[in-house]
């Protein structure tokens, strides 16, 4: 018995120094040294999934406003798609839609349209028209959409890109590491030998695993990506901190210096509070860095993370839901994703009281601005990538009919109209936007005519934009919508396949037959 217990005894005490060992902090004299730590030592680690805790934040739809009394609509553009690759992963999976991942304005945005090219000096054209709204009969839809510049990859300057990989245990499953890994080998082979690309990993601490390498050894690129593995918790402050450093030692002077980070969002070590994300990104913005975020997996996926770090970070956010779609963001879209040809952009829409009796934005409930910060260029807005398109709808309630949506029966305040002969115009609507290394805005001024196509002879871009609008107002349950009804918007969007080379409108279809 005596032997038997100084076995278990002797047994004990290794397993202890044993797991002192596995979790003892590694000291590294260099940054090399802290990437094994990261990417080797842990690895062994074991991470247990926890039940589902996906977070969105939350949305409050925007209401109608009357031009009398908010005479101005302002807000930044949004050339986001995250929110409907993950919509459609909800709905492949044969899972409920959670009404805050719907961001309308992302669902029509990861569609491409036929906007014309801008010829003149700016970086986009403006293309506008305006119909019948087929969820409310007595509305109407303003769209604008804003096409940017197609440049050529030969024109395009060189790039500086720190890829900021997530490796903590967390990222341990086929959808998020595995696939992250092929995803960013679509990546790889868009570069060029002018580009340079580091790569910094974040796990139980953070550490630089390849130093600015030229984008023509692809091989060396792609070989240290092939040896990331996960394991341990997520210092994602500490990460951005790093990528970001990297990022303005190899800045390029006229270049474009961009930090990718890639993970499902789930930082739970460090910088971790929604607060403390904003911050640090909002520090990191000054630096002239553009991100990307790339987001991968579910049941831990953190969106509302992600989404800040986006918005905040004058960057763009995609997730990756499948190889399919690594395909397309990062190697059909690339110059999109990847290249910006505009910073700062901002919309602002004035609407014709004689014309307009009440008005609302159609998403971008996150992306809205006040006033006065159209004219303030140190108000951050969204980026304008090379070839992108952004689209917008409002939906308008023309002056003198019936809807339940504006009160009808006031007593004592009187219907005004505006002064002045301007009775052709629906709106004037501004943009403002700087170039990329700028810090000085430049305005666009556009008169929308009062000029109504039916949505029968409305363009095909038209109809299939208002179809997707439709069914993100579904998804959310809208309070806006009088007829949610499938099969109608299901028929419209059949209306809008024209333009559907790669099939995404027809994939879109079957997504609306799959919800009651």
């Amino acid at each position: 018995m005596r032997n038997l217990n100084f076995f278990m005894m002797a047994f004990l005490v290794l397993t202890i120094f044993s797991c002192k060992k596995a979790y003892a902090p590694e000291e590294a004299a260099d940054s090399a040294e802290i990437a094994v730590a990261t990417t080797d030592s842990v690895s062994d680690e074991e991470y247990i999934p926890e039940p589902n805790t996906e977070s969105y934040a939350g949305l409050e739809e925007n209401p109608f406003e009357s031009p009398l009394k908010a005479s101005l609509s302002t807000f930044s553009i949004d050339v986001d798609n995250a929110s409907y690759t993950n919509i459609r992963r909800f709905i492949n999976e044969g899972q409920k839609v959670p009404k805050d991942a719907v961001r309308v304005e992302e669902m029509i945005n990861f569609f491409k349209y036929k906007y014309p090219q801008p010829d003149g000096q700016h970086p986009f054209a403006i293309h506008t028209e305006y119909s019948d709204c087929p969820w409310n009969k007595n509305s109407r839809l303003l769209k604008i959409g804003l096409q940017g510049k197609d440049v050529p990859m030969a024109n395009l300057p060189a790039t500086n890109l720190v890829f900021l990989v997530d490796v903590s245990g967390s990222m341990d499953e086929p959808n998020k590491l595995p696939l992250l890994k092929e995803s960013m080998k679509i990546l790889v082979k868009e570069l060029r030998s002018t580009d340079r690309v580091s790569i910094v990993v974040y796990a139980g601490s953070a550490g630089v695993v390849l130093e600015p390498t030229s984008g023509e050894d692809k091989d060396e690129i792609m070989d240290a990506f092939d040896d990331l593995h996960a394991g341990g918790s997520t210092a994602g402050g500490e990460g951005i901190e790093l990528a970001y450093k990297l990022a303005q030692e190899n800045f390029i002077k006229g270049g474009n210096n961009r930090v990718v980070i890639a993970t499902d969002g789930d930082f739970n070590v460090g910088a971790s509070s929604d607060d403390d994300m904003l911050k640090l990104i909002e520090k990191k913005r000054e630096s002239g860095v553009f991100l990307t975020v790339l987001g991968f997996g579910m049941g831990n996926y953190k969106d509302s993370k992600m989404e800040i770090l986006a918005d905040k970070g004058n960057g763009n956010y995609a997730y990756i839901d499948n190889i399919q779609e690594a395909n397309r963001f990062l190697g059909k879209e690339f110059k999109g994703a990847m290249f910006a040809i505009a910073k700062d952009v901002k919309i602002q829409i004035e609407f014709n009281p004689k014309h307009v009796q009440a008005y609302r934005l159609i998403g971008y409930e996150n992306r809205k601005l006040n006033a006065e910060d159209f004219k303030n260029d140190k108000i951050d807005a969204g980026e304008l990538g090379s070839g992108h398109s952004v689209t917008a709808l409002y939906e308008v309630i023309p002056a003198g009919v019936e809807s339940d949506y504006v009160p009808s029966d006031l007593k004592y305040t009187k219907t005004q109209k505006a002064e002045g002969n301007y009775s052709d115009e629906l709106a004037t609507v501004k943009f403002r936007y700087k170039k990329p290394d700028g810090d000085k805005s430049i305005e666009i001024v556009n008169v929308i005519a009062d000029k109504k196509t039916s949505l029968e002879n409305s363009s095909p871009d038209f109809k299939f934009t208002t179809a997707v609008s439709w069914f993100g107002l579904k998804l959310r349950e809208s309070k806006y919508i009088a007829n949610s009804s499938s099969s109608d918007i299901k028929r419209l969007a059949k209306a809008g396949l024209q333009n559907d080379d790669d099939g995404y409108r027809s994939e879109f279809v079957r997504l609306v037959d799959a919800v009651n």
